[in-house]
């Protein structure tokens, strides 16, 4: 175990390395074809109004192409469905679902750098994590690479590391979004929609930086509606808003699609997460050895708490692979088993000004249910490392809701701002 020394880390509660061996450092992302994504899904049916295709892009964000292939198909974007956001810089390959459009009409559809392939129907959307796995092939480069040392790390991932949401959870380059759930929770819209307009931050082109400092100063939408390019849809749309109804920031926030109100939401909660597994592994120098007080999740969904006298045995079922640790975040109406992560989740909540029941008031605003989450403690993958000169090659698969970014740092030991 190794303490990370990045602010942004820290920040985000990644304060801890699995491994204590030297980075690699090096680059993500050099070219998109160096971070290739293929979407491994479940069951595919042939019947149903929702026509599932195969979408393949190369530097496209997620959103950005829903938005132009419903144009295209002269529909809303809310038809389309997913099973999982995939990143931008990269060429990723997944499913999406497309209510009432048939094949015919898919294959009049020309946009650079996507393809769609129609490959069955279903009765119901796609939604988040409904696919089975994420296979990856990653290339790092410029890396200063030891053999020894990436075999001690794969060696580290294969048996676990630190199951860390990873920094795009929260905003690669604008990193606001659980900031901008907490005030959501709170109830407080209107430092929400300004935070969400206006927190600028290094990684961003000077004009925009310029444009949401701006705003936090004078809050005049109409001048702001002038100063923001006009890429910046959702930011724009809000300050509209804002304009022609004062004081309605409810409803400014409103103007974000559900998905993406959502995200705000559970991001916050990823955040506790991040928080409570570093507290976890600060206090017994562990992720993966079963302690008093620590939450065990089995196979089959049950839960049970360690105790002194069961801890002996606690180990033998996770050595076993029968149970792993978890942490349990906090939702609506939580009942879950009372363990050592729950105290350490009120702490943090009550840090914050927020409550459990908070995450009940705030499904009416968005439209989703937050209720409690359990989530294991420690990731392991079967991977594989070749070293090519300065380049270093990771293949492996993760599971919906894992991060290949919470992989390659524990190679990479690098700023995460070299990992976007």
């Amino acid at each position: 175990m190794r303490e990370s020394p990045y602010p942004l880390e820290q920040l985000l509660g990644m304060r801890y390395y699995g491994t204590d061996t030297a980075g690699t450092g090096g680059r993500l992302r050099a070219l998109p074809e160096d971070f290739i994504v293929e979407e491994i899904p479940g069951d595919i049916g042939t019947e149903g109004r929702f026509l599932i295709c195969r979408l393949t892009k190369k530097d496209w964000d997620q959103q950005r192409a829903v938005k132009e292939i419903a144009k295209r198909l002269g529909i809303s974007y809310k038809r389309i469905g997913f099973a999982g956001t995939k990143d931008k810089h990269a060429v990723t390959s997944q499913l999406i679902s497309i209510e009432g459009i048939t094949a015919e009409e898919i294959e009049q559809v020309r946009i650079r750098d996507i393809t769609l392939e129609p490959v069955g129907r279903s009765s119901s959307p796609l939604a988040l994590g409904s696919h089975a796995a994420n296979r990856f092939t990653i290339t790092i480069r410029d890396a200063c690479a030891d053999p020894e040392i990436l075999s001690l790390v794969t060696a580290a991932c294969q048996d676990g590391i630190p199951n860390y949401f990873g920094i795009q959870r929260f905003g690669a380059i604008r990193p606001i979004s659980h900031t901008t759930g907490a005030y959501i929770l709170r109830g407080d819209y209107e430092a929400a929609v300004c935070h969400y307009i206006g927190a600028a931050f290094p990684g961003e082109p000077e004009g925009v930086r310029e444009a949401r400092s701006s705003f936090l100063e004078h809050r005049d939408p109409l001048r702001s509606i002038r100063e923001f390019p006009l890429h910046l849809n959702y930011e724009r749309t809000m300050l509209h808003h804002i304009a022609s109804h004062p004081g309605d920031y409810r409803g400014a926030l409103r103007i974000l699609p559900p998905k993406i109100l959502s995200m705000l939401v559970s991001a916050y909660q990823s955040l506790l997460f991040n928080k409570a597994l570093s507290l976890r592994m600060a206090e017994a120098g562990s992720f993966s050895e079963p302690i008093p007080g620590d939450r065990l999740l089995f196979l089959n969904g049950r839960e049970d708490r360690v105790s002194a006298a069961t801890a002996g045995n606690a180990r033998i079922q996770v050595a076993r692979g029968r149970c792993r640790i978890a942490i349990r975040m906090p939702g609506c109406s939580d009942k879950a088993l009372p363990c050592t992560d729950t105290s350490a989740m009120e702490h943090f909540l009550s840090d914050d000004g927020i409550q459990k029941s908070d995450f009940c008031t705030v499904s009416d605003l968005v439209h989703a249910r937050f209720d409690g989450a359990m989530r294991p403690a420690s990731l392991a993958t079967g991977i594989t490392a070749t070293l090519e000169g300065d380049r270093v090659t990771l293949a492996f698969s993760l599971q919906p809701g894992q991060y290949a970014t919470t992989v390659c740092r524990e190679y990479m030991k690098t700023d995460p701002l070299a990992m976007i």
